[in-house]
């Protein structure tokens, strides 16, 4: 099984600016080094400009188009495996539409406790810090810089990077690569949803194929023309729904059961996924409110909200729920829906996951 290699040298920050990190000189002392760069992200990544020697390891999750592949599901699987092993691992995110994003690094949980809300966090690093608690989360637009933080005040041993396929600031020891069937047909911003064409898979360690069981394997068997077999290993991400919990008051246990007929709730990518998730595991879906990925809620909607549900059950995603949560007691019986994710074959891929951690330090 192939192993990735160390890439060495000095990481560089990106063209967005990040404010000094607000928690003292050690971190800033271990923070990369800023230089001319070359003139692209291209060059950048050509030219070797990478992290700084003696870092911790970098595991990516990223993926080739616009929209939910299921990175943020693959994190949280990466991490949860990585803390199982006795790793510390940091989840380093950019955290998008952060209302507060001149805050510089933010540690959004020190693997310990929350330490930044919604504002400041993001609704998906957030997200994360709930779902694995014991992996810290950090955001900001220069990843190098939150990992700094990670490792001098956290004590990080690894860290996984949301979203980096196309981060080319921070190196990455190993990329993790999410792919859905369509991708395969799709083109090149603007005319299409890649963000990357489909050939930058043969710079992926794993390709993680999403999508339902016959179209992933079909998509696998046209990925397997497309890498060297060994240097790119295949997996597939399976989805599935897990108990409905009841959103307040907090601490609640309970929640409507499948057969209920409900109002589903989706601010994400691909909102009518979630409705065909629900319905295949029995819910009576009456209707969708559908808003845009992130969109932040207000009184206003939570009115609108309610009157739709007419007294039925309202059931939102963990990624709608934190962006809920702030605007307690709500109108309306709210209940959110786990999504459980799987990367199979599972023991295969924790062997290989860790194989390539350990890889890098060797």
């Amino acid at each position: 099984m192939p192993t990735a290699a160390r890439r060495r040298g000095r990481s560089m920050p990106s063209n967005r600016s990040c404010p000094p990190v607000p928690v003292g000189s050690s971190a800033l002392s271990a923070a990369p080094e800023v230089t001319t760069t070359p003139a692209t992200a291209t060059d950048r990544f050509r030219a070797g400009i990478v992290g700084p020697e003696g870092r911790a390891p970098v595991v990516s999750v990223g993926n080739l188009a616009m929209g939910g592949r299921g990175k943020t599901p693959t994190v949280a699987v990466v991490a949860r495996l990585l803390l199982e092993a006795g790793e510390r691992p940091a989840i380093l995110s950019r955290g998008y539409r952060r209302r507060l994003a001149e805050d510089g690094v933010v540690v959004v949980s020190d693997g310990r406790q929350l330490q930044a809300d919604l504002d400041r966090a993001g609704d998906e690093p957030l997200m994360l810090a709930r779902q694995v608690p014991g992996a810290a989360v950090l955001v900001c637009d220069i990843r190098a810089m939150a990992a700094a933080v990670a490792e001098t005040r956290l004590g990080a041993t690894v860290h996984v990077l949301d979203d980096g396929f196309q981060h080319r600031s921070l190196a990455r020891d190993v990329d993790i690569v999410l792919v859905a069937p369509e991708d395969l047909r799709d083109r090149r911003l603007p005319f299409g949803r890649l963000r990357s064409p489909v050939s930058d898979l043969r710079r992926a360690h794993a390709v993680v194929v999403t999508g339902a069981p016959d179209e992933a394997a079909a998509a696998a068997g046209a990925i397997e023309t497309i890498v060297d077999r060994a240097k790119t290993e295949l997996f597939t991400l399976r989805h599935s729904l897990g108990t409905a919990r009841w959103l307040e008051p907090p601490g609640t246990t309970g929640g409507p059961g499948p057969g209920s007929e409900v109002v589903a709730l989706a601010g994400i990518a691909g909102p009518d996924r979630f409705v065909r998730s629900l319905e295949a595991d029995g819910w009576k879906v009456a209707g969708l409110l559908a808003f845009r990925d992130h969109h932040r809620y207000t009184r206003a909607d939570l009115m609108r909200i309610a009157e739709a549900a007419a007294g039925r059950p309202v059931l939102t995603t963990e990624k709608d729920a934190v962006r809920l949560l702030p605007l307690r007691p709500l109108p309306a019986a709210v209940a959110v829906v786990p999504l459980v994710a799987t990367i199979e074959p599972e023991a295969a891929f924790r062997a290989w996951l860790l194989g390539q951690v350990a890889g890098v330090r060797a």
